[in-house]
């Protein structure tokens, strides 16, 4: 297993719409393992594999406590949301360090395949629901910034390449 480079926003390969995973192989195995290292190091309950530049519709989650029920959802959709919307407090490993209000359905049914290419259906709610979708919009290039006001969305595209400067400003140095 490796440790994946997570792309950061305002990066434009995080607007690229993923394409369907077909093989259900070795490789699919591998990019999911690493995935989940990438996820739980960052550390993090969830990650898309768009955010580590691989345009497939794959999501790994992780909400528990002990990181060890994983969870993964290969070719998601949402086949239900309810009317009830909640608003909650998302953050994102692609902007590190900034979290910001967000509403969302308060539950979801998802329909996916898992790693052998297996379909199910999961009933969500809470915090899992908020991770699915907010993983979900990675793999359709949305970002969770994108539902805040322009202000602050131009705040927090300033803030990262800020902060991008500085890190290579300290890799040339080194």
């Amino acid at each position: 297993m490796s440790i994946l480079n997570i792309l950061r926003y305002p990066d434009a390969r995080l607007h690229k719409v993923a394409k369907p995973v077909t093989a259900f192989d070795e490789r699919l195995k591998q990019l999911v393992a690493d995935m989940a290292q990438t996820m739980y190091e960052a550390p993090g309950v969830g990650l898309a594999a768009s955010q580590v530049d691989v345009h497939e519709q794959l999501v790994v989650i992780d909400i528990s406590e002990t990181n060890d029920q994983l969870q993964v959802f290969i070719n998601p959709e949402i086949i239900w949301a309810s009317a009830e919307i909640k608003l909650y407090d998302e953050g994102c490993l692609s902007v590190p360090g900034v979290y910001d209000g967000v509403e969302r359905p308060a539950e979801v049914k998802v329909r996916a395949l898992n790693i052998e290419g297996e379909s199910f259906e999961i009933h969500a709610d809470g915090l899992m629901a908020v991770c699915i979708q907010h993983e979900m919009d990675h793999l359709q290039g949305k970002v969770f910034v994108e539902y805040l006001s322009p202000l602050k969305r131009n705040r927090i595209k300033t803030k990262m390449l800020k902060e991008e400067r500085e890190e290579q400003r300290k890799r040339a140095v080194r």
